[in-house]
């Protein structure tokens, strides 16, 4: 007799076809810790490493930053990989890299003839400058996919990234590969809202703010509570719940609302002035208008947070990461240079972070650390802060505020990750600095927006060309100099990336400034 077979309605296909892929992929996980081995160790196994650096977030807010498309060459320094000789490396872009960018990565290689490493070296591309993410681009090319796969040997082989998103979870399914990156479905403790109540729970000073809302007269309404239990503020930023670089953020400017402030009018009145008011908001980007950031509210949520207004104030982070293994490293602290209209704008960074706070980072970057390890994070993440000195607190004379979590890379990975690169050296939790071998500390000034419109129609030959003839690259046997990233947005956007390594903050700063007026003279006389 035949057995009557059960009939799933659509909504059951669905939550079945979930399960199915959430089984496959915690399968795929559960055999990254024998495939993963720490960058700072020197790994003789055989060892396949697949770099997607795609930037997975929302598109429309990538707009806003000039040359994007070419960000995917920031996780060049993955390259330091190629240093372990049984380690062989698989990188994708959009389009395809300029020879002499990746040339000049493998040179930089210490201890390894560039050929060695080149023939360790598999590039892809989906010569695709669209819109869409590179994850997006890789998943519509069944037959690249099959490509990359044939040079993979899936028992030694994981797959890392810029951030995850599903998009990640079914490219890693697809070729059959761990992924080093958080699980999508823990993105919630990246974004704004996530970020404070892990705040909350870790008992971590953070700036008053609202819950999260998608509603705009809601968060109007949520913006005049706040006001009323801070009265003295002077701004309030609205924050999109994801974001990237503080292009998400605008500010609202209370003193233009004086005739509503709390004591003069009601909370009714009061919230329909904010809502009003939200139309001429302070964008950090000025192709953003009101009808496109509403949108956004409507569609990722935003909260409202006072503006930590100070007269010496400073952007610090921390980077850490949650291994497989389970264990949470701390890698460095950094303080941001950020810029912008209202100084919200990440432009670059200096490291270490200031000597009065950076202890105070690492272990408030350790606590978050092991809130997101029980949480089942993974890999990298970072913590953002606002430091103000308080010059009357001789025994805590810096107010430590933290803002944000970052589940994934960001924009202090790349430099930290050149000076691993290029010094072999080690990061110290005692002091907080990085030491080469030898003992010597080093020092960085980095930056992802060195852009004059000068600049444009230089190729990153003209630009090797340059430094070249002052004597400005990178000298392995004094451990100073420059190295560059973002080269491919030189000719087009005038834009590039750099960090500037020396022995003592004042040197690295010097050398940033020695490569800008030279890159300067060099074009005027052009």
């Amino acid at each position: 007799m035949a057995t009557a077979e059960a009939v799933l309605t659509p909504n059951q296909k669905s939550s079945s076809t979930q399960l199915s892929v959430d089984e496959a992929f915690a399968r795929l996980q559960s055999q990254l810790p024998e495939r993963w081995q720490s960058i700072d160790d020197f790994d003789r196994s055989p060892r396949q490493i697949l770099v997607v650096p795609s930037l997975s977030l929302d598109q429309e807010e990538l707009r806003k930053v000039q040359g994007v498309h070419h960000y995917e060459e920031r996780l060049l320094f993955s390259l330091i990989r190629l240093r372990n000789p049984e380690t062989r490396l698989i990188y994708v872009t959009s389009q395809p890299l300029h020879p002499s960018v990746v040339d000049y990565y493998l040179e930089l290689l210490p201890g390894i003839p560039s050929s060695h490493a080149r023939d360790r070296l598999d590039l892809f591309s989906t010569y695709d400058s669209s819109l869409r993410s590179l994850t997006e681009k890789i998943l519509a090319r069944p037959r690249l996919i099959r490509r990359i796969k044939d040079k993979i040997k899936p028992d030694e082989a994981y797959m890392t990234c810029y951030n995850s998103t599903e998009a990640e979870k079914s490219l890693a399914i697809k070729l059959d590969l761990p992924l080093l990156a958080v699980d999508p479905g823990l993105l919630y403790w990246g974004t704004k809202a996530g970020s404070r109540q892990i705040f909350a729970e870790c008992g971590i000073p953070l700036p008053d703010g609202s819950a999260l809302t998608h509603d705009v007269s809601e968060l109007a309404d949520f913006t005049a509570a706040l006001w009323e239990r801070q009265p003295e503020l002077k701004r309030i930023v609205i924050k999109l719940n994801e974001g990237f670089s503080g292009e998400g953020n605008a500010l609202l400017e209370l003193a233009e609302l004086a005739d509503v402030a709390p004591g003069k009018s009601d909370r009714l009145a009061r919230s329909a002035a904010i809502e009003a008011a939200f139309s001429c908001l302070g964008f950090q980007c000025d192709t953003e208008s009101w009808e496109s950031f509403k949108q956004k509210i409507e569609e990722l949520g935003a909260i409202a947070e006072a503006f930590i207004e100070g007269e010496e104030k400073y952007s610090p982070s921390v980077q850490g990461r949650v291994t497989p293994k389970g264990d949470v490293e701390i890698l460095s602290t950094h303080d941001q240079v950020l810029g912008g209209p209202d100084g919200q704008i990440f432009l670059g960074c200096t490291f270490p972070a200031e000597d009065s706070y950076r202890l105070a980072l690492q272990e408030m970057g350790r606590k978050v650390g092991e809130s997101l390890a029980k949480k089942g994070a993974l890999e990298r993440y970072s913590v953002d802060f606002i430091a103000v000195r308080q010059p009357e607190k001789e025994d805590q004379p810096w107010d430590l505020q933290a803002i944000e979590i970052n589940l994934r890379k960001g924009g202090t990975t790349h430099p930290f990750m050149a000076l691993n690169l290029l010094s072999n050296g080690s990061y110290d939790l005692n002091d907080g600095k990085f030491y080469t071998k030898n003992g010597q500390a080093k020092y960085y000034r980095a930056s992802d927006n060195l852009q004059k419109d000068a600049y444009r129609g230089l190729l990153p030959n003209d630009l090797m060309d340059i430094i070249m003839g002052e004597q400005l690259h990178f000298s392995s046997i004094d451990g100073v100099g420059v190295v560059f990233h973002l080269m491919g947005c030189l000719s087009e956007y005038g834009k590039l990336g750099l960090t500037c390594i020396g022995n003592t903050p004042k040197e690295a700063e010097e050398i940033y400034e020695q490569v800008v007026e030279t890159i300067d003279r060099a074009t005027r006389e052009s």
